[in-house]
């Protein structure tokens, strides 16, 4: 069972508030133990970074996808289903190590501020105590210091992350921009020649994006089908914007220049699609029409 630092920060809370915050030499001695703790913490998470940055540049952790757990959550149903998020082994390193430098810079802000401006002594004591417990419980800072470092990442998932082919059916899966992502299962057999050592192992097949599918039906033009597309349109995507362009659904149906446009613009309308959002030239919905669609002859 993990440990759960509440049962140290609760009875430091109620210490702290007994503190007299009028004693000069009280005040004097929490900002000397403040200011130590802080400045052990900042060359911790600095040293962190570094180790992180390097171990995102090395070749055995190149191109490596994961699959991360979300935080844990008090009380959390245990037959919850699981959810995972798909993640880059070398970005996530190094997120996470900005991360913990943002945060403990951000914390040193606001307690220093808070102190200074009100005379808060509660947060310097809480935190000159709690500081070390906070620094353990972040990933990079438990393997550099508890595991023997970044090492062999592959093999001590310090994420708590699992693999493509350890994915279950029963698991939930979305990429960095909140788009769920689907798995299908094969039993990897093949007949005749040319087997490999793999073929008893889950094959996993990756569904396409939902920008993916947006971004293929512009491109076969008056060819598209524009079936996959309203197949995977809900009222949360539905004004959604390519990455690169800015380009959302509206938009692309309205300068495709194949059949079925008219019920798929009216299927997007019902979902509250808004032809007043503009790409990143400053083009909405209807200038699409105007340059696309009406240059196809469709009028």
């Amino acid at each position: 069972m993990a440990f759960n630092k509440m049962f140290i920060m609760l009875p430091v809370m109620l210490a702290a508030r007994k503190l007299d915050g009028e004693d000069p030499n009280i005040v004097f001695m929490l900002r000397a133990l403040y200011g130590a703790v802080q400045a052990v913490a900042v060359l911790v998470v600095l040293f962190i970074y570094t180790k992180a940055a390097a171990a995102a540049k090395e070749r055995a952790n190149e191109g490596v996808t994961i699959y991360v757990p979300p935080p844990p959550v008090p009380f959390e149903d245990p037959n919850a289903k699981k959810k995972y998020q798909e993640k880059s082994l070398t970005a996530h390193l190094v997120t996470t190590a900005r991360g913990l430098v943002g945060s403990t810079l951000f914390g040193i802000v606001m307690t220093v501020g808070l102190h200074m401006w009100k005379g808060m002594i509660v947060g310097l004591a809480i935190q000159s105590i709690m500081c070390p417990f906070n620094l353990a419980e972040n990933p990079l800072v438990s393997a550099v210091f508890f595991k023997g470092g970044l090492n062999n990442l592959k093999e001590k998932r310090i994420f708590g992350e699992k693999f493509r082919e350890e994915m279950e059916d029963g698991d939930e899966i979305t990429d960095e921009a909140g788009n769920t992502i689907s798995f299908k299962k094969t039993d990897g057999k093949s007949g005749g020649k040319g087997k490999s050592d793999n073929n008893n192992k889950k094959a996993v097949e990756k569904k396409k994006s939902f920008e993916d599918v947006l971004l293929d039906t512009w491109d076969l033009g008056a060819e598209a089908d524009v079936a996959p597309l309203l197949a995977e349109l809900t009222k949360k995507n539905i004004n959604y914007a390519t990455k690169e362009n800015g380009w959302t659904p509206v938009m692309i149906m309205s300068g495709l220049g194949c059949k079925n446009v008219d019920g798929a613009l009216k299927k997007m309308k019902e979902l509250g699609a808004n032809p007043e959002i503009v790409d990143k030239e400053g083009w909405n919905a209807l200038h699409w029409v105007r340059v696309f669609f009406m240059s196809c002859n469709r009028f």
